[in-house]
């Protein structure tokens, strides 16, 4: 019998297991994140006033803004529709998992499509339980469906932007795509936020949810892969640097300074 199959070793490894969790930067980041969410949702339920008057408030706004400038709001609904749309977003990804699967690291590629069904199906469950109506417009300039918290732009943007984020970084790709990555995702997530409550089909606080919500899964996802994964759970226990798939197919390892000084002959 090994460790792991003894009853009394299982708890202590699950705390071992919860603790390099909340070590991991994004497991902490997504604990934050998840709990910011989770204030914005509780308050929105408990109808606290201060909360629905800025959300009415915003969404006024905007609204005149959107039926005084005609141009704007096709724009918007072009962005909104085709740019930032959730099946836009998970066209991209798929992209992703289709690359790495490509290149044999199959094990990160599930998990990156796995956490996206998460996503959605995280979503659906929110807005069902929440059951928040839209705004309602005398001129509407766009409709929509179902709940409205929390967005499924804002979210399926932010989930979808981190995920890619973590990916790229995971599989080694320069820093300079990454970076570009980087602001193209803050933009995106923006675009979907904006967008929503400029057509009067979101409050703000739908897409403030939606954003947290999305952010916080899928760095919680990158933490737990950091944590439970095979290639994460063997760099563990030898001492080198995790790739990001199994053996042989992620990044080489790094060498380091004793191996250097080997190579150059002296071994000061």
């Amino acid at each position: 019998m090994t460790d792991t199959d003894r009853p009394d070793e299982r708890p202590r490894l699950v705390r071992g297991a919860a603790s390099a969790w909340i070590a991991e930067p994004t497991g902490a980041a997504a604990l934050l994140l998840a709990a910011g969410a989770a204030l914005i949702v509780g308050l929105v339920v408990a109808d606290v006033q201060a909360v629905l008057r800025l959300d009415h408030a915003v969404a006024t706004h905007l609204h005149a803004a959107a039926l005084e400038n005609p141009g704007l709001t096709r724009t918007s609904r072009i962005v909104t529709d085709w740019v930032v749309d959730p099946w836009t977003m998970r066209l991209l990804l798929a992209g992703a998992v289709v690359w790495l699967w490509q290149r044999r690291q199959r094990l990160i590629a599930l998990w990156a499509a796995c956490t996206s069904a998460a996503e959605w199906a995280l979503r659906s469950v929110l807005r069902w339980a929440v059951g928040r109506d839209r705004p309602e417009w005398e001129r509407p300039v766009d409709s929509a469906e179902f709940a409205a918290m929390p967005s499924g732009h804002a979210m399926t943007a932010a989930a979808t932007c981190v995920l890619l984020l973590w990916l790229a970084r995971a599989t080694g790709l320069p820093t300079g795509p990454v970076r570009l990555g980087t602001v193209l995702a803050v933009a995106a997530v923006a675009a979907a936020c904006f967008t929503r409550i400029f057509l009067g089909v979101h409050w703000l606080t739908d897409t403030l949810a939606g954003t947290l919500l999305g952010t916080a899964l899928a760095a919680g996802a990158a933490a737990t892969w950091s944590t439970v994964s095979p290639c994460s759970r063997k760099a563990a226990r030898t001492g080198s640097a995790p790739s990001a798939d199994g053996p042989g197919q992620g990044l080489p390892r790094r060498r380091s300074d004793r191996d250097r000084k080997g190579t150059s002959g002296s071994d000061i």
